[in-house]
């Protein structure tokens, strides 16, 4: 019986690691500046670009804000003028895998690596640098994806608040849970992906600017390179 208990809880213990990014459990994880003296946090969507992206990237401009896009291969080959876009606009440009496979977490170490270096080819076609930042689809790591990781040279960024913009339809829950877990050094999750997540981003602007913070990129909220080589015009 007591074998069986170490067992189960070995085994809580894995599958919370593989779940919860923040954990570190398989590789190391950036997920917030700790010790942020400054009031900067870093805004990231992830799953795009897609026909939404044009209206974030004009907030953005309107608050002189600067944000992070983790973004899928396939959705870049269907509106590849959105990446090119932000990346004229000074927003980070990261690598999320080129399907955001269902099926993430069961993938070999090969063809995670797969899905990793062709991103990297697809973003390198259109923005003319491969980036070095990449995040997990859901989160999810687990020893494949570690070994894929540490063979592709990417540094791996997680996220502080996860706002469930694609699971909660409730705007303003939403907007208050999030808002009720800033501090200096978060690094808040969305997704670029519906209208909902660009009203709920709008007020949270809004708010970060009535509270004096800063939004800039994960590269420079960790001071970290983005890409391999890059001259912004």
């Amino acid at each position: 019986m007591g074998l069986w208990v170490v067992l189960l809880v070995f085994l809580a213990i894995v599958s919370w690691g593989a779940f919860d990014i923040r954990l570190g459990y398989f590789l190391p994880v950036l997920y917030k500046k700790k010790g942020e003296i400054n009031k900067r946090v870093a805004i990231t969507f992830d799953d795009g670009p897609t026909i939404y992206t044009e209206s974030i990237l004009k907030l953005l401009e309107q608050h002189h804000a600067k944000a992070t896009f983790f973004c899928i291969g396939k959705q870049i080959e269907k509106h590849p003028e959105w990446v090119k876009e932000a990346f004229d606009q000074q927003h980070l440009i990261a690598n999320h895998t080129y399907t955001h496979a269902v099926n993430t977490g069961f993938l070999s170490t090969e063809k995670m690596l797969e899905e990793i270096e062709y991103n990297d080819q697809v973003i390198e076609s259109v923005i003319g640098v491969k980036p070095l930042l990449y995040r997990p689809p859901f989160g999810v790591t687990n020893p494949h994806v570690a070994k894929a990781v540490k063979r592709s040279g990417h540094a791996v960024i997680g996220w502080s608040i996860r706002s469930l913009d694609t699971v909660i339809s409730d705007e303003k829950k939403i907007l208050k849970t999030v808002i009720s877990k800033i501090k200096p050094g978060s690094v808040i999750l969305f997704h670029d992906v519906n209208p909902q997540s660009v009203r709920i981003v709008e007020q949270l602007l809004n708010f970060l600017n009535e509270n004096d913070y800063q939004c800039v990129t994960v590269a420079d909220l960790f001071t970290i390179k983005a890409y391999t080589d890059v001259v912004y015009p």
